[in-house]
Order: structure tokens, then sequence, then C-alpha cells
């Protein structure tokens, strides 16, 4: 379901501010003063712990402001990005040639990164070449739903093209010389045909987790990196907007923003 198959916007049209500030976003997070972003982001996170255990040594790739380790439970998770931010504990690390050891991690994290990936089958290749037999890469990914669209459209962030084809290692998805180029419609391509994609990685992987959610609760939560005008909420306001969230995910081409993901990396 589209309204359009195919829109971009250039970072000049964006309609919300401090896109790409990764240190503001840090400032704004640690300052307290959005509890709509706290709630937000712990829904968003604490679920993978579900599949991590104290033991795991775990990566994340493309970290960003790197807030997940707020929420995760497990002193050995270590942050990475394509940048050298002093908090990250690895830097400038491309998540489609990482130059870790092969099977060196038990789980890998990924949050809202595989869309802006200009090759994703490189990046996928690459997971499984350093993710240990049986292990996880845990995603949490944007949903380009119909209601994703016509906000992407309203406030001309970033964009998507349902036309691109993430199996292609030679055409991008998005713009390759542009960190903060997206493509919305990405992780809906990969998933909504995931037996075709896994058969490009000889089918290593199996999805054992597929859920959706985010909508009110994204929209009223002032953005994470980027940002826009929200309603401040105490958490039990903020609860009944994740269940009404909960309800509407039951329509996952129209509503939800977000998609809960986990693959098992198959022992050979």
């Amino acid at each position: 379901m589209y309204l359009k198959k195919k829109v971009f916007f250039r970072h000049s049209q964006n309609k919300m501010s401090h896109e790409g500030d990764i240190l503001s976003a840090r400032k704004h997070f640690f300052s307290k003063k959005n509890k709509n972003l706290y709630f937000l982001l712990k829904n968003r996170y604490t679920w993978m712990n579900d599949f991590i255990d104290e033991s795991d040594s775990i990566l994340e790739l493309g970290s960003g402001a790197s807030l997940l380790k707020e929420f995760i439970n497990s002193k050995k998770i270590r942050t990475s990005d394509f940048t050298n931010y002093d908090f990250l504990d690895y830097k400038n690390v491309d998540a489609t040639k990482t130059n870790f050891k092969d099977e060196q991690f038990d789980k890998i994290i990924s949050s809202n990164l595989i869309h802006h990936l200009a090759f994703p089958l490189k990046h996928f290749k690459e997971v499984l070449r350093i993710l240990k037999p049986n292990g996880y890469y845990i995603i949490q990914e944007g949903n380009c739903s119909l209601l994703c669209q016509f906000f992407i459209i309203l406030m001309k962030h970033e964009g998507y093209n349902f036309e691109s084809n993430p199996l292609n290692e030679n055409e991008p998805c998005n713009d390759k010389n542009d960190l903060w180029s997206a493509n919305a419609a990405t992780p809906n391509i990969i998933f909504r045909d995931f037996d075709n994609f896994n058969n490009h990685l000889n089918n290593k992987f199996k999805i054992i987790k597929h859920t959706y959610g985010e909508i009110f609760s994204y929209l009223n939560s002032g953005g994470v990196i980027a940002k826009t005008r929200y309603i401040p909420l105490n958490r039990f306001f903020f609860n009944l907007l994740l269940r009404l969230d909960k309800l509407l995910s039951n329509f996952p081409l129209i509503f939800p923003l977000q998609q809960s993901i986990v693959l098992k990396k198959k022992e050979v």
C-alpha cells in the first residue's frame, strides 16, 4: 500500500530540527527534560533483554547517539558507529565491513540502521560473519506504513523508494555518500519477503520474532535525533498511548511506525 512509491527530500527541506545532531540529541536525552522520549526508548529497547544473557558479548552497530546502553541489562555491550565520537566504544566502524573477527559476538543489535544503508545485503553478510552460530541479530527498524509515508511527505524528512532493490550490491538504495540519507522502505522490502532475501544469505538466518509498534507514542515523543513539537505526558497517559498503539499495530500496512525483529544464525 503506497501513497507514492518513491519520494525523497533534501536536508534543507526537512521540517524537523537538529537533523543529524548527535551531540544535541544526547544532551537533550540526559537532561531528562522530555519524559516522553525516555518512555519511548524504554519501550523500544527493553524488549531486547528477553534475548540477552549477562555473559553475552554484544555489539551495537550504527549506535548514533548511543542511548541503548541505558536500557540493556548487560555490562558487555559495546557500541559502534561510522563516526568518531568519544562516547563510542568502537569508532569509524562501517556496518558493511567492520573488520571484527569472525564469529566474535553472541548478539548484534541495530536500531534504525538498516534504512540508512546503501547496500543492505552487504551488511547482513557482515553480520553473519562476525556473529557466532546460534547467535541473534536483534533489530529495531522503521516500518514504512501508510501513516509513516504520510508523515515523511508532511515533514519532508528523509524519504522512501519501494522500487529499490536491497539485493543489489552495486546499485545503492539511497545516497551512499551521505550518512543521513535514508530509504524508509528498505526494511519493508527485505522483511515482506525475507525468504527471498535469506536465499542470498544461503538461508543462514531464521526469524524468531517479528512484531510491530510505535504509533502515537512515537509521534508524540519529540523525536530521537531530529526534533519536533510534542505534548508532555506522565507515565500513566503514555501507557495509554502504548495500549492504543498495540491495538492499531494489528494493521501493520496502515499504522505502525516501527518493527521489532530477531534473527537467529543457524548452526552449520
